[in-house]
């Protein structure tokens, strides 16, 4: 609960209302707050400036853009001949705009509309969405068949690898046999000689 004598420092108003101070001093040439200063010219805060932060806060939080807020607390008083009309606050002689009474009708009516045109949106697009599933089903199988097919290429590239490396070892052996059959003749050849001239 706020005190209405005492006089709130920036920070003070930070914690109270949540914004940090380089906020506060925006705000305050923002949306032309009129904040007092005290002889060493230091800002201090009575209540109807946090009151007014407060406001802000609550328009902001409700959607409403610094703008439209601006236009909102400025808005000028309104001689009215009808005291009973919804959002209407008297004062002495003169009549004005309950403001935050007006913003919140301003709010609720913004919400309708916006859900409004949501669901409407939302019915009309079914169709497109089926559309945009069936195409992103498309190409998933396309991406399945393209990947498979990476896949067969792989294989066949790996088994063509294996066949040429068989057909190597192949060579090999035959090399190596016929190296082992020079060998054995050879040694044949030299037993043969030894024996015939003995």
């Amino acid at each position: 609960m706020l005190d209405l004598n005492h006089e709130y420092t920036i920070s003070e108003v930070s914690e109270i209302t949540g914004y940090a101070p380089h906020v506060l001093r925006y705000y305050e040439k923002e949306f032309e707050i009129d904040v007092p200063r005290n002889n060493s010219n230091h800002r201090y805060f009575t209540y109807k400036e946090i009151e007014l932060i407060q406001y802000i806060k609550t328009l902001q939080e409700k959607g409403f853009t610094n703008k439209q807020i601006k236009l909102i607390i400025q808005s000028p008083e309104v001689i009215m001949s009808n005291q009973e009309e919804a959002g209407i606050v008297s004062t002495s002689d003169n009549m004005y705009f309950d403001t935050y009474q007006l913003a919140k009708e301003i709010s609720m009516t913004l919400e309708e509309e916006f859900f409004e045109k949501l669901f409407s949106h939302i019915n009309e697009g079914s169709e497109k969405n089926i559309k945009v599933i069936e195409e992103l089903k498309d190409e998933v199988a396309m991406l399945r068949n393209e990947l498979n097919s990476k896949e067969r290429d792989v294989l066949i590239c790996e088994n063509a690898k294996l066949k040429m490396q068989v057909k190597e070892k192949d060579f090999e052996n035959i090399e190596l046999k016929n190296k082992l059959k020079e060998i054995e003749e050879k040694q044949i050849g030299f037993f043969k000689r030894m024996f015939m001239k003995k």
